[in-house]
């Protein structure tokens, strides 16, 4: 079925509530597994029912943000969905002591029951009026950056159809464009402090009232986080610091030798990896989107069926819109058994890039939504991210689809921009840790976090430029995780580390490396992100020697790289 033929209805929220109750009581006087079993799939008929509506709205009301109907609607699971959550807390527990829990695990596995034991800990009905105003203090932060009008050069541009002249080759108008949109920032700032502040303290709030002493311990069991600690987290940094962030240094050392600028270069300097422009995709949005028909098809027959499948069903929505909220995302509309693509193409390689990554994804969710339980049709968050910034190096042998000419342009800058992303998303997760450890911080002392935390993790980024929304430390606000998703960035670092494992094994031989990609995406969230590495024949990124390694192999290959003719 078409995305747009596809139907919504509002669920009405007590009859869910009665379902989810008689659903709980049937389990828990269940004579036999038999019957615990029907009962358990009953359950997950309900909740693909009500996730297919919540996300359907969710599609529908990002690509348009002033839709009066989906903002509605929108607004009715914000507040509908944390009231559900006590019936679901009281299924989970129902589920978990149940007498034949061993049953379940012996045809089902064992990691819905770790992750439902996870979930226990997030939630208490006393904290539904906290979990209401996060949602629509997050909802308004997004439509606030969506509804963005900012003057360049005598018209006005959306934050993402600006992005374009970010990257301009020419030095004065790339400048200009960081400063138009820095700007707008500071003109909107008092909000953007406002908003950060009202949700840092009620999610402070809820990790009180639920025993934690602070958000930090919920915050990580909210993102189902079942394999590894904070702990763990903190020696990944460390590891970054030590092998990472001297590899990443020395790129931008070499950029501004090549540009002629003294080093460090400016925010808009940095911004662009040669001179004469980065890498542009060949063609338009359309052009785009049959190159990656094309990969897709040549990559292997399931990728193939997968890519023309989307297209056919109108499962991708792409181009940057009035009104359309920023980013991208992939997601998964259960009950038509089809993943979904967001995206706000404008112009440059972030479009093949987002097009490639969120296709590994949709790829993963396709591959997977038969599995029982929904909640092991995906891994942990970042399970999942190994299967999207993986699949992009997939694409390298058919750059040329893409690029055309600028295909070695795109092989350096990728790579390159591979190494040089994970200390900015080691840093994203520092200063959450931060803001979190002091959550009456005033606005000031976070941007000031946010500044020292660039000398230490960025020491390439200039401070005293021409852009003071950047050099001020205020930069952090546009990046949306960490106002709708605390403590959701180290999950792309981790599987970047581990993407970068699948880039040395395609130099070798694409072909086993495949067979590595699919060994772990079968898999789907079967097993916990360490397992899925492990029985795939990959090396977990707490291991410092995979840093360390995957490092050292990246930058011989960068300093090899022949760079004649590319200005």
């Amino acid at each position: 079925m078409k995305f747009s033929e596809m139907p919504y209805t509002r669920p009405d929220t007590d009859a869910v509530k009665k379902q989810l109750q008689a659903l709980t009581e049937a389990l828990k006087s269940a004579p036999d597994y038999a019957t615990a079993k029907d009962v358990f799939l009953q359950e997950q008929t309900l909740y693909k029912h009500l996730s297919t509506a919540s996300v359907m709205v969710e599609i529908r009301h990002s690509i348009d943000t002033r839709d009066a109907f989906y903002e509605a609607e929108s607004d009715f699971f914000n507040a509908a969905l944390p009231e559900l959550q006590e019936y679901e807390q009281a299924w989970t527990k129902a589920l978990l002591e149940s007498p034949f829990r061993a049953d379940f695990e012996k045809e089902y596995g064992s990691v819905m029951f770790v992750n439902a034991e996870i979930a226990l800990k997030t939630f208490s009905p006393e904290i539904i009026p906290e979990l209401q105003q996060e949602n629509d203090l997050v909802q308004t932060y997004e439509k606030l950056l969506a509804s963005a009008a900012i003057p360049f050069e005598g018209k006005t541009y959306t934050i993402a159809q600006l992005a374009p002249f970010k990257l301009d080759p020419d030095d004065a108008r790339r400048l200009a464009a960081w400063k138009a949109e820095g700007q707008w920032y500071k003109d909107n700032q008092s909000q953007l402090d406002e908003l950060y502040d009202k949700l840092v303290h009620l999610r402070d709030t809820m990790g009180k009232k639920l025993g934690y002493g602070g958000y930090t311990a919920l915050g990580y069991y909210r993102m189902g986080r079942n394999c590894y600690t904070k702990e763990d987290v903190e020696q990944f940094r460390a590891a970054v610091r030590t092998y990472l962030v001297p590899v990443a240094d020395s790129i931008f050392r070499e950029k501004a030798a090549r540009f002629g600028k003294p080093y460090p270069m400016s925010f808009a300097d940095n911004a662009i990896m040669f001179r004469s422009g980065d890498a542009k995709p060949v063609g338009n949005a359309d052009d785009i989107l049959q190159a990656a028909r094309r990969f897709y098809e040549a990559l292997s027959p399931e990728t193939g069926r997968f890519f023309n499948l989307m297209l056919d069903n109108e499962l991708l929505d792409v181009l940057s819109t009035e009104g359309k909220q920023g980013g991208g995302y992939c997601t998964e509309l259960i009950d038509y058994e089809v993943p979904f693509i967001f995206a706000n193409f404008n112009g440059t390689s972030d479009d093949v890039e987002t097009l490639v990554h969120e296709g590994g994804h949709a790829f993963a969710g396709w591959k997977n939504v038969h599995r029982v339980p929904t909640d092991t049709i995906w891994p942990s968050m970042e399970g999942c991210e190994v299967h999207s910034m993986s699949m992009e190096f997939f694409s390298w042998p058919w750059a040329k689809l893409f690029y055309g000419d600028d295909s070695r342009k795109f092989y350096y800058g990728h790579l390159a921009g591979a190494l040089t992303f994970i200390p900015y998303g080691t840093m994203v997760d520092h200063f959450q840790h931060e803001v979190f450890a002091h959550p009456d911080w005033t606005p000031r002392k976070r941007h000031d976090c946010w500044k020292k935390l660039l000398g230490i993790y960025m020491p390439w980024q200039k401070l005293d430029g021409d852009i003071p929304f950047y050099a001020e430390g205020e930069g952090w606000q546009r990046q949306h995780h960490i106002y709708s998703l605390p403590f959701y960035y180290i999950d792309y670092c981790l599987a970047q580390t581990v993407a970068l494992q699948f880039w040395a094994m395609i130099q070798k031989d694409k072909d086993d490396a495949w067979k590595h990609y699919m060994a772990y995406t079968e898999q789907g969230g079967s097993r916990v992100f360490t397992e899925l590495l492990a029985n795939a024949g990959l090396r977990s990124p707490f291991d410092e020697a995979c840093l360390r390694g995957v490092c050292t192999k990246a930058k011989q290959w960068l300093s090899a790289f022949d760079l004649t003719g590319i200005s």
